[in-house]
């Protein structure tokens, strides 16, 4: 009973541990990291992650600036080269983040963590079948031999489409790129809300009727490991053409309001641990942003493109919602 007692006693009440801390994560719809490594964060910062999906790229941050009164989150994964400037200066970003790794590639106002390409995707044994040649230029896709065969996610929604509409512009100029649209509206392009409804319903890879769509370059390889041994070479390929290749850098940043701002800066610096460098690749098919990051071998079939076509973070900020709104009044009017 006397040892009862002691357990039970004040003083060793006190001695307990504290249950752990919530720090929260708002992340776009495609974020995927090994629970371990998540766990991982938890054990060494006596913390509970709360990763809360928002939706699509442009989504996410539209749903931190109409909630940046009441947070919703106290750190962010997902901002990139085409939102992290909108973010910055609509106030949803605490004016001093942590300090960043040493990137192969910076993001204004937030850590980059990853990087990939925005291009298009084609079925190879689609093309083959119907034997229909490959389109050598964005002009081709206008052309009546490519009618209702492209889907893309849309620019107002998505961070993937957003990024495409920028490469067209990049290399065509806005009136060019827009008048470029007008005919792909007239070619049956099909616009889906976001990337996961282009590539996993419209694609005809996927089971869709589109052969061909707007993803990223190490898409092909992706599908090459998911196959289980199905496939040795992948079923799909890059079409690296002038106007449609985009590089897309994402990151983290704490948000201004976090609830947990010192676990959110620790969150978000654990974002470019070596550990989580190291799954990326594997875990969301982009490429890791630290320096010296080792690929893993399954990345041997994916391809980088030898050039982008980006327009500077500056002209993205100025321009990007007029583009947009440019855009939905040509293809979706």
């Amino acid at each position: 009973m006397g040892v009862l007692a002691a357990a039970c006693s004040p003083e060793k009440k006190a001695e307990q541990k504290a249950p752990p801390t919530e720090v929260r994560l708002a992340v776009h719809k495609s974020f995927d990291l090994p629970q371990p490594l998540i766990a991982k964060f938890e054990q060494e910062n006596h913390a509970k992650v709360n990763v809360i999906k928002v939706g699509g790229g442009g989504e996410l941050v539209n749903k931190l600036i109409l909630s940046r009164a009441k947070p919703v989150a106290d750190a962010v994964f997902g901002l990139d080269n085409t939102t992290s400037a909108k973010a910055r200066e609509a106030g949803v970003l605490a004016d001093n983040q942590p300090a960043s790794a040493e990137t192969d590639t910076p993001l204004y106002g937030a850590l980059a963590v990853d990087y990939g390409y925005v291009t298009l995707n084609y079925d190879k044994a689609w093309f083959e079948k119907h034997r229909v040649p490959l389109p050598k230029s964005l002009d081709d896709l206008a052309t009546p031999a490519y009618k209702n065969l492209l889907a893309v996610p849309s620019p107002a929604t998505s961070g993937a489409g957003l990024g495409f509409l920028l490469a067209n512009i990049q290399a065509m100029g806005e009136e060019k790129a827009l008048a470029w649209w007008g005919k792909m509206r007239a070619n049956g392009v099909k616009v889906t809300p976001d990337w996961n409804a282009a590539y996993y319903t419209e694609f005809s890879q996927n089971g869709g009727a589109r052969p061909l769509v707007v993803s990223y370059a190490t898409s092909p390889a992706a599908e090459v490991f998911f196959s289980k041994g199905k496939y040795t070479e992948p079923p799909t390929g890059n079409l690296f053409l002038q106007g449609g290749v985009f590089r897309q850098v994402e990151g983290a940043a704490v948000l201004r309001g976090a609830e947990q701002p010192e676990l959110a800066a620790k969150l978000v610096q654990y974002l470019q641990n070596g550990d989580v460098q190291k799954a990326i690749p594997e875990s969301m098919w982009v490429y890791p942003a630290v320096k010296g990051t080792p690929l893993p071998p399954s990345f041997k079939s994916a391809e980088q493109p030898k050039f982008s076509n980006n327009p500077s973070e500056v002209d993205i900020q100025a321009n990007r919602q007029r583009w947009v709104e440019g855009w939905l009044r040509v293809v979706e009017k």
